[in-house]
């Protein structure tokens, strides 16, 4: 990126930031450009400037490109190497007979949190009973899809195959040809919420949250903060699941010990 395109790329945030209220310094540049030319390529723009022009002209543009901004990008049992562990942690806290309180935040479209739901239920040594579930974001109508809990296999998304960590999807999943719908009993155990992780205040007496490939697209002085509001919003001994490639700031290491550390499975201390 010459000069130029630079100071056009930063009057484009800029206008983003005024006209749509989305917060760009939160995220890196890098993320943030590739969701911008993918709608400059949809739309045939070849400049940070054309696509300004456009932004200001039509609504229906707006609304795509903060669709496209939001980070919803997810599946069921993302990594299932990782969901493994995540099963033994899950029968642990349930053996201590009581509440077991989890946040998956944020949970896009909820294929995360139905995940933990559906490994639930499906484990005899996990007590479901005992599990109740917050998912959070903060795009309202992702929260709405999520909700919803209908999915279908497409291109990009092969829905049966990423139910193949369960024994048989079937107790928790309708299907009909390519559309999957989540049933009643899983959606049960959850609860959506709008939250927003980075500003938001912390929640609190968690024993597991999950926080999954959101800190890839986030500029570094904001990461910090983020692993405050989630340690205050966990209780002591409490657990952390981030993504796989992901890792904690420095300044956070010392309030959290590994636990399943390539799973990226942490306890706070």
């Amino acid at each position: 990126m010459n000069e130029t395109e630079e100071r056009s790329f930063e009057k484009l945030l800029e206008y983003i930031g005024r006209e749509l209220d989305f917060e760009s310094d939160f995220y890196n540049n890098a993320y943030l450009d590739r969701r911008i030319t993918a709608r400059m390529r949809r739309t045939d723009r070849d400049s940070y400037s054309s696509y300004k022009r456009l932004l200001e002209s039509d609504d229906e543009e707006k609304d795509a490109l903060l669709d496209s901004l939001s980070i919803n990008v997810t599946g069921f049992f993302r990594n299932p190497e990782a969901w493994e562990k995540l099963r033994q942690v899950l029968r642990d806290l349930t053996a201590e007979n009581r509440r077991v309180r989890i946040w998956s935040a944020p949970c896009a479209d909820g294929r995360e949190p139905y995940s933990i739901a559906m490994l639930a239920l499906d484990d005899p040594e996990i007590r479901e009973r005992s599990i109740e579930i917050t998912a959070t974001d903060i795009n309202p109508d992702i929260l709405e899809v999520a909700r919803a809990g209908v999915y279908e296999t497409s291109q990009t998304s092969d829905i049966a195959g990423e139910l193949e960590p369960l024994d048989a999807y079937e107790p928790y999943i309708d299907r009909e040809e390519n559309r999957f719908s989540v049933k009643d009993r899983v959606k049960k155990m959850i609860s959506f919420e709008q939250h927003d992780l980075i500003r938001g205040d912390p929640k609190r007496d968690f024993d597991l949250v999950l926080c999954r490939n959101l800190l890839i697209y986030i500029d570094s002085s904001f990461k910090v903060p983020i692993f405050e509001t989630i340690r205050n919003s966990l209780r002591d001994g409490g657990y952390l699941m981030i993504g796989m490639t992901e890792t904690l700031p420095t300044q956070s290491r010392d309030g959290f010990e590994p636990v399943y550390k390539q799973q990226r499975i942490y306890r706070r201390i």
